[in-house]
């Protein structure tokens, strides 16, 4: 059945037409995602389509009766009205208590908020979650949701896109967030030049698609053409589901990928990190870290001991207010542990991008902003100029010449990354770059990521972005630890769903949030685990057998690590050495999957 038909429309603010006679529909059970630049057009697409705005030129035709559903980026909540009221409207507590669709959408969305307390004492990541749960709660025809994972942690999205997938509403979605676009999308629809282009299938069948149709038409730009290759290149290389729902022949995306080299050359990067960095970058020592300062706010690290690397590339993550930002500062310098020490490698230059915008002068042009700093730099074995590095981020001819003033909070976000790039640091520490970027200029970073030689530590909700530009997931699980999850964001969210990892609540002393399984018992005892004290006992004698293995491969990749540095010359050297370390790195991988599975049976 046909919802909503265009036909003929166009919309423009000023000379420059952001829709031009666009003629498409939307049948029912279509989850469509659309991408785009920023300011091109994807909000008055999807604002015309919703009724909210009425187009210069065409038509827009509704189904009779039509309940559409918006989540835009603003919103009307009354600030006076409680929480609870706003979101489920007259409902009796008893109707809504049984309902267990209404119990999942509270528990996810709004489970760290009391529902009795006014939407205006809310944050506005609050007030946002507040919106879409709202909307989720009713029964809509057509749910069109405009940057929905704004201020939603890892587990909150992947719970979302799978609440969206299970219903039988029509879906239309603009994001940049390209997970979430391949886990809901059957259909891609690209804002560009005022038209609008359609594919099938999700992200990834897109960048397909979109290369294929390049190949074909032989019409795209040369540096274009190879960032798409190298994006489906690493598509390829990675989960097969991400290229399981293009229904076209990807035969000549296949032969445009034959011989591409890998995303990022490691050993070349190792090189370049050790000579740049030595052996020691960052190393933690029986550190302890409250977030609020010493004893104060939630527990983030407790007797923690890690070591950051030369040339490691980590992705931080865990649930919102676990700590991940507070890690970044201690490694920064701008905190102190409660306890313990962190140890500074000698030759680390620090570029730390937090996630409050720096002052920068509002009256200044954006191309003299950034040669301020330096109007060169190396990156990898390129160099580049500042004017360079702006058009790859997006700030393309007069852009350049722009006010700071007059930038959005996007623009400002990319002008401070350049800023910390154009400085030449060998420890970069990100919390959130990718707030306010369009897919296109994300794909511009990540391949400027690729050859840049140093270490990196991200904290990131996108998924797609964490796993695309980092070779380790670490994760903050509630107990006080960093813990290395070799199964990265999968593995992270399949201990969230057992009930192994705490919620930030329970690391502070509060109530868990996790679910009841995980919940240690009100007595204080142990929970019981069914084994006998001879299989108990064994099972230790397994673990203290296993974590004296991880100790000797530990031990052994810091020599190698330290063989890596003295070797950063001989390149012959270095790719045997780099070899070596990818043999202990698989084969420690495999010890801690035995080790996690040993802990799970003995119930700790």
């Amino acid at each position: 059945m046909n919802l909503v038909n265009l036909e003929s429309v166009s919309h423009s603010y000023g000379p420059k037409p952001l829709l031009s006679d666009v003629s498409l529909g939307i049948e029912a059970g279509d989850r469509i995602g659309v991408v785009g630049r920023n300011g091109g057009g994807k909000t008055t697409l999807i604002s015309v389509i919703a009724g909210a705005l009425k187009p210069n030129e065409g038509r827009v035709t509704h189904n009779r009766g039509l309940q559409i559903g918006v989540l835009s980026q603003g919103d009307d909540l009354d600030p006076d009205r409680p929480v609870g009221e706003t979101v489920l409207g007259g409902r009796a507590e008893h109707e809504w208590a049984g309902d267990a669709g209404i119990r999942e959408i509270l528990a996810n969305l709004l489970g760290d908020i009391d529902l009795t307390v006014p939407v205006g004492s809310l944050s506005g990541g609050e007030r946002r979650r507040t919106a879409l749960a709202r909307l989720l709660i009713g029964e809509h025809e057509l749910i069109v949701l405009d940057e929905p994972t704004n201020h939603l942690d890892i587990e909150a999205i992947d719970w979302l896109a799978r609440h969206l997938t299970g219903r039988r509403s029509a879906l239309l979605v603009v994001t940049h967030d390209r997970w979430f676009l391949d886990a809901v999308s059957t259909r891609t629809w690209e804002v560009v030049d005022g038209a609008v282009e359609r594919y099938e299938g999700g992200y990834a069948a897109y960048v397909l698609a979109k290369a294929e149709r390049a190949r074909i038409a032989a019409a795209a730009e040369a540096r274009r053409q190879n960032l798409m290759r190298k994006e489906i290149a690493w598509l390829r290389r990675g989960p097969p589901a991400r290229t399981s729902k293009p229904k076209f022949r990807i035969d000549a995306a296949q032969a445009l990928i034959a011989d591409e080299p890998p995303a990022r050359e490691t050993v070349e990067l190792v090189k370049f990190a050790a000579a740049r960095l030595g052996r020691t970058v960052y190393d933690l020592e029986d550190v302890t870290l409250h977030a609020g300062g010493p004893g104060r706010g939630p527990l983030v690290l407790d007797h923690s001991t890690w070591q950051f690397g030369p040339g490691d590339r980590i992705g931080l993550i865990g649930v919102n207010g676990s700590g991940k930002s507070s890690v970044l500062r201690l490694l920064s310098g701008t905190v102190e542990p409660d306890a313990g020490r962190v140890v500074r490698g000698r030759t680390v230059r620090l570029a730390h991008l937090s996630q409050e915008l720096a002052e920068l002068d509002p009256a200044r042009r954006v191309l003299e902003t950034v040669e301020e700093v330096r109007k060169f730099v190396q990156v990898g074995k390129k160099e580049w100029t500042a004017s360079a590095l702006l058009e790859r981020l997006g700030f393309k001819g007069e852009a350049q010449w722009k006010v700071v003033g007059d930038l959005s909070g996007g623009e400002r976000r990319r002008l401070q990354m350049l800023r910390l790039l154009m400085d030449d640091p060998n420890v970069l520490l990100l919390d959130e770059p990718t707030n306010d970027l369009d897919i296109e200029t994300l794909n511009e970073l990540e391949d400027l990521l690729d050859g840049w030689p140093g270490t990196l530590i991200l904290v990131s909700h996108d998924r797609y972005f964490l796993e695309r530009v980092c070779d380790r997931v670490v994760a903050l699980l509630g107990d006080g630890k960093l813990s290395m999850l070799p199964g990265g964001v999968d593995e992270y969210l399949a201990r969230r769903a057992s009930g192994t990892a705490l919620s930030a609540r329970a690391a502070a002393g509060g109530s868990a949030s996790a679910s009841p399984a995980a919940s240690a018992p009100a007595d204080g005892t142990k929970a019981q685990t069914g084994l006998s004290a001879k299989e108990e006992r064994e099972l230790r004698k397994e673990l203290s057998r296993l974590e004296r293995q991880l100790d000797k491969l530990s031990g052994r990749e810091e020599k190698l690590h330290a063989a890596m540095a003295e070797a950063a010359s001989d390149y012959g050297r270095l790719a045997s050495l780099d070899a070596e370390l990818k043999e202990i790195l698989s084969e420690k991988d495999g010890i801690e999957a035995e080790w996690l599975e040993t802990a799970d049976r003995l119930g700790e």
